[in-house]
């Protein structure tokens, strides 16, 4: 479970305080299918950022499994990001000169040193996203689906608890973002991981199971839904 109390972000933008995040309250149960969408300057990249441990709050205080966050150093966040947590970007953010299973591999191999477990571990991760087959293309000889579906894999093969993506879908065709949020949805409800999504795109809030819409870095909605 994910605990977001009275969070505040403000950065610094010269002389001036910009306030990205005024005392956010969310609580995220194990499992969810969450959107956080809104407009651009919103908050909703910055709240994903500070939940994924990239960056820190102002005031406030986020905990992960009753784990605080929010007073870890920068090496304690690494480590717990390579442990526990996944990310999907909307620009893939695949390494050009690496196949996609040295891609996916690459992220296994930082947290496990068995090279048998590293190998069978990616192959299921990949045939998971209906990548069987192109293990040994590089990014340029894939689709933008592909490509994005590779993402998927190298985040899920850690394993994590949670999974987050910002606008997972912002590059992608409508054909093609919804079968990568079908894909999501499949592995969302097979293993139990978390998904969190920071969006703009409608299709990816009809898809979420919980959809919360901040506007100017408060929560105006937090809405449960079947789907």
């Amino acid at each position: 479970m994910i605990s977001i109390s009275k969070v505040t972000k403000t950065y610094k933008v010269g002389e001036t305080e910009v306030s990205a995040l005024r005392g956010v309250d969310l609580v995220i149960e194990n499992g969810e299918f969450i959107s956080i969408a809104g407009p651009s300057g919103s908050g909703k990249t910055t709240l994903l950022n500070l939940i994924g441990c990239i960056d820190k709050v102002t005031t406030g205080e986020i905990t992960i499994d009753g784990e605080p966050v929010s007073s870890k150093t920068k090496k304690e966040l690494a480590l717990f990001r390579r442990k526990r947590l996944g990310f999907v970007f909307q620009t893939f953010n695949l390494i050009p000169v690496l196949t996609a299973f040295e891609n996916v591999s690459f992220a296994l191999a930082l947290l496990i040193k068995e090279k048998d477990s590293i190998r069978e571990r990616t192959m299921q991760a990949l045939d998971e996203v209906g990548l069987k087959g192109l293990e040994n293309r590089r990014p340029s000889e894939l689709s933008g689906g592909q490509q994005q579906r590779v993402a998927v894999a190298r985040a899920l093969v850690k394993k994590p608890e949670i999974v987050l993506a910002d606008e997972p879908t912002a590059n992608l065709d409508s054909v093609t973002g919804e079968g990568i949020l079908k894909l999501m949805k499949e592995l969302n409800s097979s293993h139990g991981t978390t998904f969190i999504f920071s969006t703009h795109d409608k299709m990816v809030m009809d898809y979420a199971g919980r959809l919360v819409l901040l506007h100017d870095g408060s929560i105006v909605k937090d809405e449960r839904r079947s789907t």
